[in-house]
C-alpha cells in the first residue's frame, strides 16, 4: 500500500477561464488541444454532452452539442443534442452504442454543474471522468478521459431548484464559449496532425 500517493500526492487543478473573458476561448483552445490526441484517425475523439432541456441550468450541455454540431465538425465526433440529448434515463445504452461504434474513443464529457458564486460564469477542464448526476444526488456512469463543465449557478441548497431557474442567457453564452473553443482546438489538431504526417513522409525518403 503506497500511503504516500495517497496522503501527499497533489490534485491537479482544472483550468479555467470565465465566459466573459475577452480571451477565453482562445486560451481554452490552446488546453484542450494540448491533451488531445493529434492522430484522430487512430483514436476517435468523442464529445458527450449531458444534460436537458427540460430545466434551463442543465441545458448547457445539448446546447454545446447543438452549436457543435451545426458547425459541421470535421474530426470530432459529437453526442447529445437538444433534439436528442444525453440523459439519466438513456446514458448507459449511450455510452455502450459510442464504444461499440469507435475503437478506443477519446471521450469529453461536457456538463453543466454549480459552484461557489464568485466561480459563476466558469468553465472547466479537467482531467478524468465527469460525474454527472452528482449536484443532484443521482447514480450515473462517469464519462470520458477528461471532461468540461460550466458553472451555471450556485450550489448548497436545493440544487434541482436552482438549475431550474439559472438563466438561460448565461447558459447560451457559456455553450458558446465552450463551442468556439473546441472549434479553435479541433484547427489546431489539423494543423498538428499534418505536421506530424509530414514529418513521417520526410523520414520515409
Amino acid at each position: 500500500m503506497n500511503l504516500k500517493k495517497g496522503l501527499f500526492e497533489r490534485k491537479v487543478e482544472p483550468f479555467r477561464v470565465y465566459h466573459q473573458d475577452e480571451h477565453a476561448a482562445r486560451d481554452l483552445s490552446v488546453q484542450l488541444a494540448s491533451i488531445l490526441p493529434i492522430l484522430y484517425r487512430t483514436r476517435p475523439i468523442v464529445f458527450v454532452c449531458i444534460g436537458t432541456d427540460r430545466s434551463t441550468g442543465d441545458s448547457l450541455g445539448p446546447l454545446a452539442g447543438t452549436l457543435l454540431s451545426e458547425q459541421g465538425m470535421g474530426i470530432f465526433h459529437v453526442y447529445g443534442t437538444l433534439d436528442d440529448p444525453i440523459h439519466a434515463v438513456n446514458l448507459e445504452e449511450k455510452l455502450r452504442e459510442i464504444k461499440s461504434k469507435y475503437v478506443n474513443p477519446f471521450i469529453i464529457g461536457i456538463d453543466a454543474c454549480l459552484g461557489r458564486l464568485k466561480s459563476v460564469g466558469a468553465i472547466q477542464l479537467c482531467d478524468g471522468p465527469l460525474k454527472p448526476g452528482a449536484g443532484v444526488n443521482k447514480e450515473l456512469p462517469e464519462v470520458g478521459n477528461v471532461h468540461l463543465t460550466g458553472i451555471v449557478n450556485v450550489s448548497g441548497f436545493m440544487e434541482f431548484f436552482v438549475l431550474q431557474n439559472t438563466r438561460l442567457n448565461l447558459v447560451m453564452k457559456m455553450a458558446k464559449t465552450m463551442v468556439e473553443a473546441i472549434v479553435l482546438a479541433e484547427e489546431i489538431i489539423e494543423r498538428r496532425n499534418a505536421i506530424s504526417i509530414e514529418n513521417w513522409r520526410e523520414e520515409l525518403h
